[in-house]
């Protein structure tokens, strides 16, 4: 067995997940602050300060979930088919029963069903994860002998490489034309307006970094720190983790903040349609500079959790196994506790609590919806049979 072959459980990677859980709802019980209307609509300035702040504070949420699926997995120990069928029982079948429940519980169910043969229901838009989890599943097996022998140089300049794709959508948006640059693909779903870079064209979208972009480069993060990132020291972790993650959220979160108040003109409500959301979550999305410097900067902190007590034991464990059919069910739970939360506090400055209504329901509702799935989901996993199906 590989020197580097994980033989005991990581703690700190199951403290990484039940954090990253959390991020994920906080992102989802932001979302009706500033998605709204006919596509975009934040009623304050505010909330747009609130929306900016909390929304990218924790986009790194999924880029962790990555990193620790590639931390545990790759190079797989397996072979390509034992791989994959594991990965299948284990991702696919409870995300086949979930996106059922989503079709017949939101929507109409009849045309829900039909568009499942080809995509996710947008109701239920967080299950696009599971899409690109399994591509990056399926890129393991053909990549592990690779991983088993990259050197630490090596693995840098693809990382390196991987690092200026992050910056590309930041430049698109810059020599865009227009100041929400927007085209409309097939079904409809706006989409940045792609400014060809690097040999992309009209007929080819296929450019010089197209296989190098996106979520394989958390998979080689993941890689990188589990072969070639020592323990830090407290202070290290602090004067290293802490000031990159800083730097990330300034770009994500100054980044949506500005858009917002750009096109708002300083007036509130501002509002505008599905091209206007997509343009104001330009330096928020996954395959961004800021996000990834995020990502790389909570990495580093969070290797420093060991604990693995009494609350890691009885509490921790339990939630970090039943992780997956946490974000699966969540969306359930959590848009039931935000209308509550609405009706009961109100709505912005005009709420109960003033200026501080949205960062309170934004908080409370995603402790409520977390304490809720979390121990459902955990008691469902527990169940002979049926929980390993339907939470993973």
């Amino acid at each position: 067995m590989s020197a580097n072959r994980i033989t005991h459980r990581e703690v700190w990677v199951d403290w990484m997940r039940v954090i990253a859980c959390f991020m994920v709802m906080l992102i989802h019980c932001t979302e009706p602050f500033y998605l709204g209307g006919d596509g975009a609509l934040v009623l304050t300035k505010s909330d747009a300060f609130w929306a900016s702040f909390i929304d990218s504070a924790v986009r790194m949420c999924v880029p962790l979930f990555v990193i620790a699926s590639s931390y545990l997995l790759f190079p797989t120990k397996y072979s390509s088919g034992e791989f994959l069928k594991k990965r299948t029982l284990r991702i696919v079948v409870p995300f086949l029963l979930w996106s059922l429940f989503y079709a017949l519980y939101w929507g109409e169910p009849v045309d829900n069903l039909k568009s499942l043969l080809l995509n996710f229901n947008y109701a239920a838009g967080h299950l696009w994860f599971v899409y690109m989890l399994v591509g990056v599943y399926l890129l393991i097996p053909m990549l592990s002998p690779w991983a088993e022998k990259v050197g630490k140089r090596e693995l840098q300049i693809y990382l390196f490489i991987w690092g200026l794709t992050t910056v590309l959508p930041l430049i698109r948006d810059y020599v865009s034309d227009a100041t929400a640059a927007i085209t409309y693909g097939p079904t409809g779903i706006p989409r940045q307006a792609i400014y060809p870079i690097w040999g992309e064209a009209s007929w080819n979208t296929y450019g010089s970094f197209y296989y190098i972009s996106g979520f394989i480069g958390f998979m080689l993060l993941g890689l990188y720190f589990r072969r070639f990132v020592p323990q830090l020291s407290v202070k290290q972790t602090l004067l290293v983790g802490f000031p990159i993650w800083l730097a990330g959220f300034v770009i994500s979160g100054g980044g949506m903040l500005r858009r917002i108040l750009a096109h708002s003109g300083g007036t509130f409500p501002a509002k505008g349609g599905l091209d206007v959301a997509v343009w104001w979550e330009t330096t928020i999305t996954y395959d961004t500079l800021g996000v990834a410097l995020m990502a790389i900067g909570a990495i580093v902190m969070l290797k420093r959790i060991n604990a693995s007590g009494g609350i890691y034991q009885h509490i921790v464990l339990p939630v970090a196994k039943a992780s997956y059919g946490m974000y699966l069910s969540h969306m359930v739970v959590l848009a039931i506790v935000i209308a509550k939360l609405r009706d009961l506090w109100g709505i912005g400055e005009a709420g109960v609590f003033g200026l501080w209504t949205t960062p309170v329901q934004i908080v409370v509702g995603a402790l409520v919806t977390y304490i809720i799935v979390a121990s459902c989901s955990v008691a469902i996993q527990k169940i002979p049979k049926v929980g390993k199906w339907l939470m993973g």
